[in-house]
């Protein structure tokens, strides 16, 4: 198996870079995450560095783990280490005469892309801030004006999570939600019951761990996450595909008072090597993000900090 490292070398504005494999290589006219091999005793960050110096003529000033994914082209299995590059200095250029390109998640207009993309792309497409809701504890009309309030403010995916509420109470609740975040282009998953989130419209489910541990197979909806509190978990939703799963407690939290916590250096071990974005919960703030991205993390999962 090749170790690879792979850059998502990315602008404020979403934007990344892909660039085009040169005449001479395997898949010569394929457009990629740019990086290359690690070579025998060096990090693969220390790789990250020297491979993006090498065919961009940038020198990385601040880049984080993210995904790790294994592809077996015709040629070699790959194991692909993807970090995010948010700082660098230097124009980036074809050192290698090579095309780049800079590009939106959700309307690539280069091909073709070597095939292990997909996932990336589309892991790529989720924000970096998971909101919950708090219905119960702020009352539903309060709740609808925050709610409001924060898709003009951006957020972009919300896990509707509201056990205290009656069925009637949340089915109703689930459809006001979903008509809400699809006027903003934002994203619903409902807590636990696909069935609801398929006669509201919602855009997929978020299971919880008990339900993770007893499914045969992914669920057949758009976007399916999970919440994990171990290895075990982790390793289930990797197993079954899901798009992302949440993982916590980080921190000592409002609702768990005196709960033992992950911490950022034992999050950091359990995330590594997921193929999948994981979200960091338990605690968390827009303080955190930076503690969070540099755990590996894909982002943070917030509750009460959602709809202040």
């Amino acid at each position: 198996m090749l170790d690879v490292v792979a850059a998502v070398i990315l602008k404020p504005d979403g934007r990344f870079l892909l660039a085009e494999r040169p005449l001479g290589k395997v898949y010569a006219g394929y457009w990629e995450f740019p990086g290359g091999k690690v070579e025998p005793g060096e990090t693969r960050l220390a790789a990250l560095v020297r491979e993006l110096h090498e065919e961009l003529g940038i020198e990385v000033d601040g880049a984080t783990p993210w995904l790790t994914r294994i592809y077996t082209y015709p040629h070699a299995t790959v194991r692909l280490n993807f970090f995010r590059v948010t700082r660098w200095h230097g124009e980036a250029h074809g050192k290698e005469n090579q095309r780049i390109s800079w590009q939106m998640p959700d309307a690539v207009a280069v091909a073709p892309l070597l095939p292990a993309n997909g996932p990336i792309l589309r892991a790529l497409s989720l924000p970096p801030v998971y909101a919950i809701s708090q219905a119960a504890g702020l009352g539903v009309p309060l709740f609808l004006e925050r709610l409001q309030s924060a898709l003009e403010n951006g957020v972009k995916l919300i896990q509707l999570r509201e056990n205290q509420l009656s069925a009637a109470e949340l089915e109703s609740l689930a459809a006001q939600v979903v008509a809400l975040a699809h006027a903003h282009g934002a994203r619903v998953l409902i807590n636990g019951d696909l069935e609801l989130a398929r006669r509201v419209g919602a855009d997929g489910v978020h299971l919880q761990g008990a339900q993770l541990l007893a499914l045969a197979q992914r669920p057949e909806i758009e976007w399916c996450a999970a919440s994990a509190h171990d290895a075990e978990e982790l390793a289930r939703a990797a197993e079954l595909g899901l798009d992302f799963a949440v993982l916590s407690p980080v921190k000592p939290t409002l609702s768990h008072p005196g709960a033992a916590t992950l911490g950022w250096e034992r999050f950091a071990e359990l995330a590594a090597g997921m193929p999948m974005p994981v979200y960091a919960l338990g605690g968390m703030s827009s303080a955190d993000m930076a503690d969070a991205w540099q755990a590996g993390a894909h982002g943070i999962a917030l509750l009460r900090g959602a709809w202040v």
